[in-house]
């Protein structure tokens, strides 16, 4: 069987992620393999994808191995799918799984997307292997990487694999009411104590995606700056390199920190304006979220709120929709709404104009559940483990109290859940509590409503 290796760390050759397949190869050597290092030579591959083509159409397996980068795959894969797609070459007859390597950081968001997209080219599909970035230094993780393979190749014999997805069709464009209608939603007089800015990639021939930035700015009672992503320059995506962690300073010479530092981190909000394509926000956001890595693990935004402008099919994207919100949430950014145009795209509009201007006058942030909660807790483990080379990292995470929710230093509580322990293990004592313990346990809660009831009248509020 003819293996297929699909490179998608920018490391190229020295990609960790790329070692785990170099260890199933020697393990299961009967088979053929080639590596392609896609993301490494994504600039070659955008002027001639001939030798991609031939060595697709040669191919009985392919495994796009990578890096999880925020949220999803590199934006030089994410690219270099895209040139997949646009070859049209046919790849119906072929299997395809993965192997990722992360801190398992939102490694199910990546997985799923190259999934969707490997329906997307009617490749069959099988499960791929999700590796925390250091597995393949343990006997267990190099046992899972073969025990992995083993499984493809059975697959592969039996003939099984994921079935298809439903794809839809794009429909009709619709001009939108708003545009025309002047009366129902009437232009604000701009205030100008706020400051927002909607990132977008727009293009020349998308009406729908431009309408309802048009509409929302006009809806909108703050002052709004369009930043169209194709006319930054960006010389390419994140490389991995760590200069930004051990200099302070992105490689790359180009206007993307600019961007960030003057115009994005300054804003009081910002609403990203995109249409769905290749189940994401596109390559080119892609390539601004993986190099916004310039800020290490630095949630710099924390506290400002976020809005969601999306043209497309979004209800057949919750995998999508996943990474939008969890990205507000670690981020500590207020999510104020998703406004999509499969429906009442109008009211949509209309209700991420008041949700963000609520936001931004009451300085309201929702508390975050599991996606912000397991996700920042990852990254604070990940941080205090390598503050010697994260130090900006670390400076940052210990001056907002990133690490003060670590259960050693709660020390109060542990011993105390060693007395409530003990005692319960005595039949006696349990015996006489009775039902006290769980009346123990709500007693700082009464005490917390006791003292709202003795706080003045004047200070109370019902809104």
């Amino acid at each position: 069987m003819k293996v297929l290796i699909i490179n998608g760390s920018p490391a190229g050759d020295d990609s960790i992620t790329l070692q785990t397949m170099l260890y199933i190869k020697e393990w299961f050597r009967r088979h053929d393999y080639e590596i392609i290092n896609a993301a490494q030579s994504i600039k070659r591959y955008e002027n001639d994808f001939s030798q991609v083509k031939r060595a697709l159409k040669d191919a009985d397996l392919l495994v796009f191995c990578y890096p999880v980068y925020t949220f999803l795959v590199p934006s030089q894969l994410h690219r270099f799918i895209e040139l997949m797609k646009e070859s049209g070459t046919d790849l119906s007859d072929k299997y395809a799984t993965q192997v990722s390597t992360s801190k398992h950081f939102y490694d199910m968001t990546a997985h799923e997307f190259i999934r969707q997209n490997c329906m997307d080219l009617k490749l069959k599909y099988i499960t791929g292997l999700s590796a925390d970035m250091e597995d393949l230094l343990s006997g267990r993780g190099r046992r899972e990487a073969l025990s992995f393979f083993h499984h493809v190749l059975w697959s592969i014999n039996e003939g099984l694999y994921d079935m298809p997805v439903r794809i839809r069709r794009r429909r009709k464009y619709r001009q939108l009411e708003g545009i025309e209608d002047a009366e129902k939603y009437r232009d604000h007089e701009k205030s100008g104590d706020k400051r927002v800015a909607i990132v977008t990639d727009l293009t020349d021939d998308n009406p729908a995606l431009k309408d309802m930035i048009d509409l929302f700015r006009r809806r909108f009672p703050y002052d709004t700056k369009v930043i169209n992503l194709r006319d930054v320059k960006i010389r390419g995506g994140c490389l991995g390199c760590f200069n930004c962690a051990a200099e302070g300073k992105c490689i790359y010479r180009d206007d993307f920190e600019r961007l960030l530092r003057r115009v994005i981190q300054v804003a009081d909000a910002t609403v990203y304006a995109f249409s769905i394509k290749d189940h994401s926000m596109g390559s080119l956001f892609k390539m601004y979220d993986d190099r916004q890595f310039c800020n290490g693990h630095r949630t710099v935004t924390m506290g400002k709120p976020v809005g969601y402008i999306v043209d497309g099919f979004l209800s057949d994207e919750p995998n999508l929709l996943t990474v939008m919100e969890a990205r507000a949430q670690v981020g500590g950014n207020q999510l104020a709404f998703i406004a999509g145009n499969e429906v009442n795209t109008e009211d949509n509009i209309n209700r991420l104009a008041m949700e963000l201007e609520y936001d931004l006058r009451h300085h309201y942030s929702q508390p975050a559940d599991f996606y912000g909660v397991g996700g920042r807790k990852i990254f604070r483990d990940l941080i205090f483990e390598m503050q010697g080379l994260m130090r900006e990292d670390h400076r940052f995470y210990k001056k907002n109290g990133f690490y003060d929710d670590f259960p050693q230093n709660h020390r109060g509580r542990i011993i105390g859940m060693y007395f409530v322990g003990a005692m319960l293990k005595n039949q006696t004592i349990k015996d006489k509590m009775g039902g006290s313990l769980s009346k123990g346990m709500l007693a700082p809660y009464k005490r917390a409503i006791k003292q709202q009831d003795k706080q003045k009248p004047g200070r109370k509020t019902d809104r």
